[in-house]
């Protein structure tokens, strides 16, 4: 990886709206693509695999993990395996665009230690946590013991904020994405 190849990273909890104001940064900057990345968890109705993920299986994964494939992946959830693949990254880079990567935590902060420098890291909040609970239970895809995992692990993510160049609060989605825009046209130009 060259010195001049940055990315964008966008994380949060899961429900905080990163995945909107990622694709509403991606309508606006042409120059932006959309880094695919790898899991283990069943697609969801509306995903298709090579466009919201690749889904792989967990034996699929750990080879890739074997073979130093990711440049970032965490067991997100007991047996639900996520990552960046390097491929994936290059892939984006070779058609001269800057990879936005949706990804976890965790994995942000992974890739931050890695890319030092070439990155920009938004960490997107919900208000609070009983509206990140509304959102959850409004996309009616979550169990009652998926929906408490979800928000205790939220509660943990919260505490490495700091670890972020931006942190937004969601509590107004327009607001929010202009507040992206403006940190990522910084960025950009830089």
């Amino acid at each position: 990886m060259e010195k001049s190849q940055k990315l964008i990273i966008i994380t949060a909890p899961s429900g905080a709206g990163k995945t909107s104001i990622t694709r509403h940064l991606m309508s606006v900057f042409p120059q932006l693509a959309f880094s695919v990345s790898a899991t283990t968890r069943s697609p969801r109705n509306y995903e298709s695999h090579g466009h919201d993920y690749y889904f792989l299986s967990e034996e699929e994964f750990k080879r890739h993990i074997q073979q130093e494939d990711f440049l970032e992946w965490e067991m997100v959830y007991e047996g639900k395996y996520y990552g960046t693949l390097k491929l994936e990254l290059a892939r984006i880079w070779q058609q001269n665009k800057v990879p936005i990567l949706d990804i976890d935590v965790k994995g942000a902060i992974h890739v931050q230690q890695q890319l030092s420098g070439r990155c920009l890291s938004l960490f997107i909040e919900a208000p609070s946590l009983q509206a990140l609970k509304e959102r959850l239970v409004s996309r009616g895809t979550e169990t009652p013991e998926s929906l408490e995992t979800r928000l205790n692990k939220a509660s943990y993510e919260l505490s490495f904020q700091g670890n972020f160049d931006v942190v937004i609060v969601n509590d107004d989605f327009n607001k929010a994405c202009a507040e992206a825009q403006v940190a990522v046209r910084a960025f950009l130009t830089l």
